[in-house]
C-alpha cells in the first residue's frame, strides 16, 4: 500500500521498529473485539509486526512528525467491492481525533483508489467510542445483533456473548 498522509498522520504498512508501540496497546486490548490479539511481550509483538507487514489489509497509523506508531486499522475486501473496517488506538492518543482524521483518509482512498462501493464495521454494544467514529464519519446504524458473539468467558467458562452493531456507508453517501 502506498502511503496515505493527512495533516498529522501516514497511515502505511507495518514494518520493523512498530513492534514496541504495538505491545503499548495490545499488551492490555480495551475493546473485547481485540481480546485474541492481546501480545505477552515484545517477541509476540515483533511476530505480529512481521505478519502485519505481508498485508495491505492491517495499516499502521503513524505521527507523521515523528513515525510513531499510536494506532492501526484494517480494511479487509469482500468482493467484488465491499470493505470491512476497522481501528484500534493507543488509548494514550485518545482525544484528539486522530482515529477520526485516520478512518476519514481510509474512508476516501477505499472510495476512491480501490472504488468500493460499500464499507461496514462492526462494534460492540459497549464501545461507545468507536459507535461515535462510525456517526462522525457518516455512517448509519443498520442493525444490532442481539448476543451475537463472544470474546471471553465467565469464571465458569462459558462464553459471554456480547450485542454488537453493524455500521455501514455507501460510495454515493460518502461523495454527498
Amino acid at each position: 500500500m502506498d502511503t496515505i498522509e493527512t495533516e498529522r498522520l501516514a497511515l502505511r504498512n507495518f514494518r520493523e521498529g512498530d513492534a514496541t508501540d504495538l505491545l503499548a496497546y495490545l499488551r492490555q486490548p480495551r475493546a473485547s473485539c481485540f481480546f485474541s490479539l492481546k501480545l505477552d511481550d515484545l517477541h509476540a509483538a515483533e511476530a505480529e509486526v512481521e505478519a502485519r507487514s505481508r498485508s495491505d489489509e492491517h495499516i499502521a497509523v503513524c505521527l507523521r512528525s515523528t513515525d510513531k506508531l499510536i494506532g492501526d486499522m484494517f480494511c479487509i475486501p469482500e468482493p467484488p467491492d465491499t470493505y470491512a473496517v476497522g481501528w484500534n488506538f493507543n488509548a494514550d492518543f485518545a482525544g484528539a481525533g486522530f482515529a477520526t482524521e485516520a478512518a476519514r483518509a481510509l474512508f476516501e482512498y477505499l472510495f476512491s483508489v480501490k472504488q468500493a462501493r460499500r464499507l461496514y464495521a462492526y462494534v460492540e454494544e459497549t464501545n461507545t467510542a468507536s459507535q461515535r467514529l462510525c456517526e462522525r464519519l457518516g455512517m448509519r446504524r443498520e442493525g444490532l445483533f442481539k448476543e451475537f458473539i463472544s470474546f471471553e468467558k465467565d469464571d465458569e467458562g462459558v462464553p459471554i456473548f456480547e450485542n454488537t452493531m453493524q455500521y455501514a456507508i455507501l460510495r454515493k453517501e460518502w461523495v454527498a
